[in-house]
């Protein structure tokens, strides 16, 4: 008899936070491009759905936080003494440069 394979906890969270951040982007564009109708029904589904996969991705990120808790201290306790790396000033920026970009594009600056 061949043994019941265990259910693979890691593999279905990162599956999960995979899935719902594949569908947050398109979700979010078709709830951009509705925006125009008004609160239509179709307009509302897409809202639903995009707020549903939020939701689901912060649920399976901090459960992804809480499985791999050991190594993200143990990468903590490596950059303790960095105030700030090159990588996380990058990081910063890329945001920060995006998040201007679509505020300027909802103010429409003159």
């Amino acid at each position: 008899m061949e043994a019941k394979k265990k259910f693979n906890t890691r593999a279905f969270i990162s599956t999960g936070m995979l899935l719902s951040f594949i569908g947050l982007p398109f979700s979010g564009y078709m709830n951009h491009i509705l925006g125009f109708e008004g609160l239509t029904v179709r307009r509302h589904i897409w809202m639903s759905v995009h707020n549903m996969l939020g939701i689901l991705f912060l649920i399976f990120t901090l459960y992804h936080i809480i499985l791999n808790r050991k190594a993200i201290i143990n990468n903590l306790k490596k950059v303790q003494g960095t105030i700030l790396s090159r990588e996380a000033l990058y990081a910063a920026s890329l945001i920060l440069f995006f998040v201007t970009l679509l505020v300027l594009h909802a103010v429409h600056i003159r």
